[in-house]
């Protein structure tokens, strides 16, 4: 009996070597952009950090995460975690508890007494930062690690900009603030408080290579309220600020904050640890148009804030208010409805937006402004050579993850314009989508529950109220990450290719395919966890 042709081939002989040669499509190992690392402002990318952490290497995975972001400890609690939203095992069962094990990395590398390694060596350009926030924070971090001479200048008496007078202790303490800050500053970089800048192109001319103006927004808005002579009304970014130098104002025990943002509930929550025994938001919109992030506004009805939904502030008198019923219209835009109620109030607290003071750019006539915003192209750079500009000061959602990823780019702008070379811009591969994983290999795994104080015990001062995590736990949540769209050596594409195609170069070096025996089948493809094979057409 005749044998198929197939399996008479023995061993060795050339077709038996060059099978890969019928096949039309052949796979490919990619590495594509993992979805929380697309989602993340300050351009981090948590997938390899969380990879280096699975199996508790702490100090790898501390050092991948402050190449992108030097606050892991501070974003590990005030970020709202943009890449869990993105996060593909949402669709699985909860997202990766990414926002958490940054923080237990942070708050690790503190205890640990870790330290950002040194600068490169000196460029010999020396860049003046305007303002110790956030975003000025990390551009000087990274102007700093690129070999600059930095010099940070702020009018506060301490550094930390919104991040310590914007944010209360209870969410930031100021400990965590400090020893991360600090950090940063010792790695060379020339602080000085107690400084405003008024002219920028005075401070320029003191010898500086370039500017970046980090100023953030730590004005409140004004807004016209109907008042009487005795009504007492305070903005929130004044009361924020007071409290935190250690300077609270007298509010009273009745006290209603007008608006609807992070700053009001932040107002709120800070009056009832003050002593207010009734703390109301007033806004305008109902709870689902509410800007004030979800978890923030949980937290506050916890500790007795009440709110007045649809409602909008008509006149302050002392001891109550006037406030007037709203009703939305169909685009969703609040109207008076003539309905009036009265609050008894001994202060009002506004907390309706925040803008910059921008009067250091008033003689730079080639310095456009736009809605208090400074413009900027897309290289961070305002219309006056060597004047860059980032975070609150331009158009763009103010948060400090967002005023991280700012300084970060803005940095390698600056160092680009002082070498007189094209900013390097990080190109992105395609997205690792969720149909791409094969999730049968990924078994149920709830996300870690962060502890919180009792709601008792959080309005009796300012003690932290979201508890961090243990590094079994830790260790548990970065194992949940699915890799996606990146191979992490599962070796399942070795054991179950049927040609022993399959080839493995080592820990950390992953895999290659011997294309003289790959017959294109697929099935690497079809078994590999993390999307990271692809079959591609056979080239001719």
């Amino acid at each position: 009996m005749t044998k198929p042709f197939a399996i008479t081939l023995d061993v060795g002989s050339s077709l038996a070597n060059h099978t890969g040669a019928w096949r039309q499509e052949r796979p490919v190992y990619v590495d594509l952009t993992p979805p929380c690392a697309h989602a993340c402002p300050a351009m981090e990318d948590p997938q390899k950090w969380l990879y280096a952490a699975e199996d508790g290497s702490y100090e790898q995975a501390w050092r991948t995460l402050v190449e992108s972001n030097p606050f892991p400890a501070i974003m590990g609690r005030v970020c709202y975690h943009p890449c869990e939203t993105a996060c593909n095992r949402t669709f699985l069962d909860e997202a990766v508890g990414i926002n958490a094990v940054e923080r237990f990395l942070g708050d690790h590398a503190i205890e640990q007494g870790w330290t950002l390694p040194a600068p490169a060596t000196t460029t010999g350009y020396h860049v003046l930062v305007v303002g110790a926030g956030p975003t000025g924070l990390s551009a000087a971090y990274q102007l700093r690690r690129l070999g600059h001479d930095v010099t940070v200048r702020d009018s506060s008496p301490k550094p930390g900009g919104m991040m310590r007078y914007g944010i209360p202790a209870y969410r930031l303490p100021r400990n965590v603030l400090d020893a991360e800050v600090a950090r940063i500053i010792d790695l060379g970089i020339t602080l000085e408080l107690g400084r405003r800048v008024d002219d920028v192109l005075a401070a320029m001319a003191e010898g500086f290579d370039a500017v970046f103006l980090a100023v953030g927004a730590q004005l409140g808005k004004r807004a016209y309220v109907p008042a009487g002579e005795a009504a007492r009304i305070v903005d929130a970014v004044s009361m924020l600020h007071d409290v935190a130098q250690g300077e609270p104002p007298l509010l009273g025990r009745r006290v209603v904050v007008y608006g609807g943002g992070n700053t009001a509930v932040d107002a709120a929550r800070t009056a009832k640890r003050l002593g207010a025994t009734d703390a109301v938001i007033v806004y305008r919109r109902t709870r689902d148009r509410m800007p004030a992030h979800d978890s923030e506004m949980a937290e506050a009805l916890e500790e007795g804030v009440v709110v007045k939904w649809l409602s909008t502030v008509a006149h302050a008198d002392a001891g109550h208010l006037r406030v007037e019923r709203m009703e939305l219209d169909e685009s969703g835009f609040p109207q008076p409805t003539g309905e009036f109620e009265d609050l008894e109030a001994d202060s009002l607290v506004l907390a309706l937006g925040q803008e910059s003071d921008l009067t250091l750019v008033d003689d730079v006539p080639d310095v456009a402004l736009s809605d208090g915003s400074v413009q900027v192209d897309s290289s961070f750079m305002t219309g006056h050579p060597g004047i860059f500009a980032g975070g609150d000061v331009v158009p763009a959602q103010r948060t400090v993850t967002v005023g991280v990823g700012h300084g970060a780019r803005a940095a390698r702008a600056i160092d680009a314009w002082l070498r007189q070379s094209p900013v390097a811009e990080p190109t992105e591969a395609p997205i690792a989508e969720y149909a791409s994983l094969n999730t049968w290999y990924y078994a149920d795994a709830p996300h870690a529950v962060r502890p919180r104080l009792e709601a008792a015990r959080r309005t009796s001062g300012f003690e932290e109220v979201v508890q961090g995590l243990d590094a079994e736990t830790a260790a548990y949540e970065a194992r949940r990450c699915m890799s996606c769209g990146n191979c992490f050596e599962c070796d399942n594409c070795y054991g179950v290719c049927p040609d022993n195609a399959v080839i493995k170069l080592g820990p950390g070096m992953r895999f290659e395919i011997d294309y003289d025996y790959c017959k294109g089948c697929g099935i690497c493809v079809a078994e590999c966890p993390s999307g990271s094979i692809l079959m591609v057409p056979e080239p001719r």
